[in-house]
């Protein structure tokens, strides 16, 4: 397994009226992140919140490319970006004990927090088609370039860690500083990963390891 300290490249926020960062995903141009009762839209070059949208988002994100997917209490909301319309609503597998969300391969990646697993489920239907455990609490998940990684957060410490996504073993780890704890997690698909800051009201960008 390999292991390394986080690297942080640049952090955003705290922002105005926000307590908390939750989820949080990426559009290929902005960051979404959740605040509780709201969807906020963050430019990663400026670090202005361009915007938010009005809907309950307690937890992880995630975009399919069209769509936004937000976890509310025990329900997973799919979330039409213009016009801030909840289009459906799927149970969450955790029945609110939910963390993380990705969308990978057609399906929703979803973190159950004290659980300490990682469902993969049916983005329609809300079944779950796999279950993957982990031996920490997880918060946000992410995959990028068929890499499936996930956040924790236990006390005052976070890593982000790359797992087999088959057997769920530890592959890869990145300690974050002391304080510098991850709620939510995604990847821009290059060389950064968004980072919530959970009650710092920060979104972080971390360094993701470069590959040969």
């Amino acid at each position: 397994m390999k292991l390394a300290a986080a690297e942080i490249i640049r952090e955003y926020g705290p922002f105005p009226g926000i307590d908390n960062v939750h989820g949080l995903t990426f559009d290929g141009r902005h960051v979404w992140f959740a605040s509780g009762d709201k969807l906020n839209e963050l430019d990663p070059d400026s670090g202005e919140a361009v915007r938010s949208i009005d809907v309950a988002a307690h937890a992880g994100t995630a975009f399919d490319g069209r769509h936004l997917f937000q976890i509310a209490d025990d329900r997973i909301q799919k979330i039409d970006p213009e016009t801030g319309r909840v289009l459906s609503t799927i149970p969450a597998p955790g029945g609110g004990s939910d963390s993380g969300l990705a969308w990978a391969e057609g399906s929703l990646w979803v973190g159950q927090y004290r659980g300490r697993k990682i469902h993969q489920i049916d983005p329609e239907t809300g079944a779950v088609l796999r279950t993957l455990e982990s031996n920490r609490f997880v918060t946000g998940v992410t995959w990028v370039d068929d890499e499936l990684w996930h956040a924790t957060w236990e006390g005052d410490q976070s890593e982000v860690r790359r797992i087999d996504p088959e057997t769920g073993k530890v592959l890869e780890k990145l300690d974050m500083p002391a304080g510098a704890n991850v709620s939510g997690l995604e990847s821009d698909g290059g060389d950064r990963f968004f980072c919530g800051g959970g009650n710092s009201g920060k979104v972080r960008a971390v360094r993701r390891p470069r590959r040969a």
